[in-house]
């Protein structure tokens, strides 16, 4: 346990589970997008849908999706920042099976036509967890820099992409791989200790199999 998980994040809103957690949810779907977004679809299970209004769970994963960090004066006024900037926006309340209390699905829509779902929850402290992103199983917390490596699940792809982090140095402290089916798109979720260079993107992106490489950095 460390000094951020007994004091909390520093942030905006009246909670760190549904503001600030929210915030990062949003900050990474945005991430994964890798786009400018211009719709959001979210539907709000649990607690966020009982109270997302009342604690400002809305606003706040607004303006994660808009960038913003849980910190920012902004958060407050995201929503009408959002309208400004051309982002449209729609909550639905409803139930996901054995979810976290906490959870979200957010669906984004991209200026490029990409759309991405990704599936999260505020865990508490300002802490979250993604669980799925384009129906494929992940494991993302955001306390360490992440590697989410989209390929084809063909023999040798894991050993490529491992090897070659190998090779450059970098230390994996967690893997998780997920495929649904066998010979498929799948995704590696890696962990590592330190920081990724662009450079060490590009490469993992020319490895065989590979289809895409996004990084989340610690937020």
């Amino acid at each position: 346990m460390n000094v951020f998980d007994i004091i909390g994040p520093v942030m905006i809103g009246p909670s760190s589970s549904h503001t600030a957690g929210a915030v990062r949810l949003g900050r990474i779907a945005s991430k994964v997008l890798g786009a400018r977004p211009v719709h959001a679809d979210i539907l709000l299970s649990g607690s966020f849908a009982q109270t997302h209004k009342g604690h400002g769970t809305d606003k706040a994963l607004i303006a994660g999706i808009l960038g913003m960090y849980p910190d920012d004066e902004r958060v407050r006024s995201s929503l009408q920042i959002a309208e400004k900037k051309g982002l449209a926006f729609s909550f639905v309340e409803g139930d996901i099976p054995e979810s976290h209390p906490n959870t979200a699905r957010i669906t984004l829509t991209g200026d490029n036509g990409e759309k991405i779902v990704l599936q999260g929850a505020s865990t508490g402290g300002g802490n979250i967890l993604v669980t799925e992103i384009n129906g494929m199983e992940v494991s993302v917390s955001g306390q360490y820099n992440t590697l989410l490596v989209l390929h084809h699940d063909k023999p040798g792809a894991i050993a490529a992409v491992t090897n070659f982090m190998a090779y450059s140095g970098i230390n994996i402290g967690n893997f998780r791989l997920s495929r649904p089916k066998k010979g498929g798109v799948a995704v590696m979720t890696i962990e590592v200790d330190g920081s990724v260079s662009q450079q060490m993107i590009d490469n993992l992106k020319i490895l065989p199999n590979v289809i895409n490489v996004i990084l989340i950095k610690v937020i």
